[in-house]
């Protein structure tokens, strides 16, 4: 079922890209989100074509980097506490959720450490919302600043997370605004960041996202099924 139900994905991506502005022609990255799925479906999935892993919690993740055995690219898209920065740079290629200075200071510490250049995004809370992380818009550019000074630390993009919202069309004017902030952020003037990722869009409303010019998107039950708890 895991090919049938990631070839139903990419046929609905491709319908979404086919749907949006001529202006948001870039190609869209898929993250299958294994969370709570075991080593078999992940691999099941990796066979039927994913090339991208998402994992929300470090142990998780770590116990499935042991044993996965196959060569895929991983990136954290949960929450991130500081003192699990060590671990995090070990395993991840990308981290999804840089949330505050505080955060950044412990990745690029820890990135330092062992010799690596962490590629990030920092996750914007648009809807302020209390019970996720992320930044506020308004405080989002003097962290942008903050994190490209960080030698350690290569800044990517931008994520976000919309609210679960009952009528997913309610999420459309919060990707709209954050596809206008994603291509303000890309007119500032760096020193090292690469800003080429707005990293929005999940299960439920990832077709939104794509149409309102997210590029990269993480499904996890679409792809998997219900979460096996």
């Amino acid at each position: 079922m895991i090919p049938e139900r990631l070839q139903a994905v990419k046929d609905n991506i491709e319908a979404a890209k086919g749907r949006r502005s001529p202006d948001k022609n870039q190609d869209v990255l898929l993250i299958a989100v294994t969370k709570n799925h075991d080593i078999y479906a992940m691999r099941e999935a990796i066979d039927a074509g994913i090339t991208d892993i998402g994992e929300n919690r470090i142990q998780e993740a770590k116990e499935k980097y042991e044993t996965l055995d196959r060569d895929v690219t991983w990136h954290l898209i949960g929450h991130l506490q500081t003192n699990k920065a060590k671990q995090a740079v070990k395993i991840f290629d990308m981290i999804h959720s840089v949330d505050s200075l505080h955060l950044a200071e412990a990745i690029n510490s820890a990135a330092a450490n062992i010799g690596k250049v962490q590629k990030v995004l920092v996750q914007v809370n648009l809807a302020k919302e209390d019970s996720k992380s992320g930044v506020y818009a308004e405080d989002m550019e003097e962290l942008l600043h903050k994190v490209d000074e960080m030698p350690n630390l290569q800044l990517m993009g931008l994520m976000c997370i919309a609210p679960n919202y009952e009528d997913v069309e309610d999420c459309r004017p919060l990707f709209a605004k954050m596809y206008e902030i994603f291509n303000k952020v890309k007119e500032m003037s760096f020193q090292t960041a690469n800003i080429i990722y707005l990293s929005m869009g999940m299960t439920h409303d990832y077709e939104i996202a794509v149409e309102e010019g997210s590029n990269v998107v993480r499904v996890g039950t679409g792809i998997f099924g219900p979460r096996q708890y």
